[in-house]
């Protein structure tokens, strides 16, 4: 098994109403409630959008936190999703229904193996 990825930029969401948000909610919880008895849930989550993200930096040698994200971009990351699946097949089927359930792209990215006869980790 190994541990993939799923996430979006929150640019990639669009503008939407409203009324077309509260009926992605659904389809997206049900995706995740798949997931969950399918076994191959870890975690999935929505990232705040205001004043949420800090810094902590040491390269200088000494801990500095800064209020703000590290590189000031356009592009956000908006929310993720882990799943613990077999082959690359299966991650790609998740990321195809996240897609739909929400409404907007998906990127995924395969996690590094954590070392010698474990698949998967960070």
């Amino acid at each position: 098994m190994t541990e993939y990825l799923i996430y979006f930029n929150q640019q990639w969401v669009g503008d939407h109403s409203e009324e077309w948000f509260r009926a992605r909610g659904p389809l997206a919880k049900a995706v995740v409630d798949e997931m969950k008895a399918a076994g191959v849930y870890v975690f999935a989550g929505g990232l705040e959008e205001d004043n949420a993200a800090f810094t902590a930096d040491d390269t200088s040698g000494t801990l500095l936190f800064t209020d703000g994200p590290y590189v000031e971009s356009k592009e956000f990351l908006g929310g993720l999703t882990v799943v613990n699946v077999a082959d690359e097949a299966a991650a790609r089927m998740w990321a195809g229904k996240i897609a739909q359930a929400c409404g907007w792209p998906q990127e995924v990215r395969r996690f590094k193996p954590n070392g010698p006869g474990d698949g998967a980790g960070a």
